[in-house]
């Protein structure tokens, strides 16, 4: 023992001061420190080449986010890793996020020509969604099925996921349609797919039909799906999923607690949301700023800035998402002063530097109260950078919103001088002419746009009846029932314009005659989508539409008075916020 101590000691001691990993040690800090006193006494007892040793080594640095440098030279300490290591090794980076290195051991490992496993396949292809790196995700699709994977559960899963994230929708499915048994994790895999690109009806009819199959959703499942739900305003299903959850005794965390209560929000029933926000255990700082969103979005400024002193005192640190919340909020409720104030706020007292949403925030304030010179000098003292496309968009709103024409056709020209292929900036800079009667402005613009083949966002409009969530768009004649509902709204609009209804013409092209305007006016996707619910709901029961773009002033002004002769509450969604009409009114009190 004597001669172990002594020799042998001195010995290692002499290798490990001369060792790069023992350099590697002492440069990576005291962060590691009692890791890095473990790995140097593994070498000093001679142990230091013990694959065993150092792969339950590494499985600690990386789960202890340690630097790559230490770790990389830990792994090339290792004369000849094993088919057990680089399986370790893949699979733990890929599980503690860090994707490069999942896939430079992968590299390496084809390298050393060892073969693959299901576990090392579903993780390299995790890691290369991760890494958004598409077309080495492709590559190692082939490797699966050149090693025989291609119907393995775990791999398929991995793949379905990885197509999805890279927006080929239609691929994963094929993956996915191919799986002969598809597991829970395949299930929200798709379902997830579906709701993360924007493809929220096909999300909710996959859960229908993995509902007939008999396949047990889990927490997982309902937090994709109540994204999905909240996406098309199907609260319908949205309220199963809570009396779901509640009837299941489910744990109502703070990920699927904060998709309940958006759902809630985003489907119009705001109140209900802020059960679920008081009802949750633990709130982080995704939960607060959901709340907050969700009383601005429906006008309600003075709850939401009550609710962000609340955070602020008693809650987590508001970050930068918290406050385009807020800001949004005064935006929409036309708190000037209040919103001025938590700008100042944010910058002074917590540090933080107003990012593009903010400065979208602030020209947006200020424009919708009319004060435009107040916003075009914000605009134009940003710095350093030019200001970006999204806040003269802002300014331009507002502009239009103020007919202020001379000002709204400087900032139109200047946002095309930036972002010529942007046929939004076509649309508002003809309209701003219209306004202004300048015709002939209106034709060259609308030459332009048709020479360079750009086309306007098509508008769509959802809703939810029994379950089911059905999609119209501008004269739309898909549905099965259109005669019906075409008839149906012709006799509406005839009853609104007996009310008092006058068509706002203005709200569509120009260079078409007014009888043409007024038929495009009256097919719009909300009233189709308005028509139908009043046709297929009893009386009493409310009427609620999600709308991808922002609604139209004729529409607005329409909907008031449909909300009068059909004696029902109507709630609109479209891009930018609420609109609750009832008796010939609406909660935004026409501040939109």
């Amino acid at each position: 023992m004597a001669s172990f101590h002594g020799n042998q000691t001195t010995s290692s001691t002499t290798t490990l001061t001369h060792s790069p990993i023992y350099h590697s040690i002492i440069l990576a800090g005291p962060r590691l420190k009692p890791l890095q006193q473990i790995h140097a006494r593994i070498i000093i007892t001679g142990l230091g080449r013990t694959r065993s040793l150092i792969t339950k080594l590494l499985s600690f640095a990386y789960a202890a986010a340690s630097p790559i440098s230490y770790t990389r030279r830990l792994f090339f300490s290792i004369p000849k890793p094993d088919t057990f290591l680089f399986h370790s090794l893949i699979t733990l980076t890929s599980k503690f996020s860090f994707p490069q290195e999942s896939l430079l051991y992968y590299r390496r490992m084809l390298l050393a020509n060892i073969s693959s496993s299901n576990y090392t396949f579903s993780a390299v292809i995790k890691s290369s969604a991760d890494l958004m790196a598409f077309s080495i995700g492709e590559t190692i699709h082939c490797h699966v099925y050149i090693c025989g994977y291609g119907l393995d559960a775990y791999v398929q899963a991995a793949l379905v996921s990885f197509y999805a994230k890279s927006g080929r929708v239609m691929i994963a499915r094929k993956v996915f349609d191919k799986m002969p048994d598809k597991t829970v994790v395949a299930w929200n895999s798709m379902i997830s797919g579906y709701e993360q690109n924007g493809f929220g009806k096909e999300a909710i009819e996959l859960f229908y039909l993995m509902q007939d199959l008999g396949v047990k959703p889990d927490s997982s499942t309902f937090v994709s799906l109540l994204s999905a739900c909240a996406e098309v305003g199907a609260i319908g299903l949205g309220c199963w999923v809570h009396e779901y959850i509640a009837r299941n005794c489910f744990d109502l965390n703070v990920v699927l607690g904060t998709a309940l209560m958006n759902m809630y929000s985003r489907c119009g029933n705001v109140s209900k949301a802020r059960e679920v926000f008081d009802s949750m255990e633990e709130k982080n700082i995704v939960a607060w700023t959901a709340m907050i969103s969700g009383y601005g979005m429906h006008g309600h400024g003075s709850q939401a800035i009550e609710l962000f002193n609340e955070m602020s005192f008693d809650g987590p640190r508001p970050n930068n998402v918290t406050f385009v919340a807020i800001l949004s909020a005064c935006a929409h409720a036309g708190l000037v002063d209040e919103g001025r104030q938590i700008f100042t706020t944010m910058k002074q007292e917590y540090g933080l530097v107003p990012s593009v949403e903010h400065q979208v925030c602030m020209v947006d304030m200020l424009g919708r109260a009319g004060h435009l010179n107040e916003a075009y000098q914000f605009v134009k003292n940003i710095s350093p950078k030019e200001p970006a496309p999204a806040v003269w968009t802002a300014m331009l709103g507002a502009c239009k919103m103020h007919k202020n024409f001379d000002l709204g056709v400087e900032v139109a020209e200047h946002l095309l001088s930036i972002e010529p292929e942007n046929p939004g900036h076509y649309v508002m800079l003809s309209n701003i002419y219209a306004l202004a009667g300048r015709m002939d402005r209106v034709e060259k613009v609308r030459n332009i746009m048709i020479r360079n083949r750009l086309k306007k966002e098509v508008g769509y409009s959802t809703i939810d009846v029994d379950h089911k969530v059905y999609l119209f768009s501008m004269g739309d004649k898909s549905h099965p029932e259109t005669n019906q509902i075409y008839l149906y709204l012709d006799e509406l609009m005839s009853r609104c314009r007996e009310a008092g209804y006058i068509p706002a013409s203005e709200s569509v092209m120009h260079e078409v005659e007014e009888e043409e305007r007024e038929y495009a006016l009256r097919y719009h996707s909300e009233k189709l989508a308005i028509a139908f619910g009043l046709l297929k709901t009893g009386p009493g029961v409310a009427i609620r539409i999600v709308k991808n773009l922002r609604m139209c002033e004729d529409c607005h002004t329409a909907i008031k008075y449909i909300s009068i002769i059909a004696n029902r509450e109507i709630n609109v969604r479209d891009r930018l916020r609420f609109h609750h009409f009832k008796d010939g009114s609406c909660s935004c009190q026409d501040y939109w």
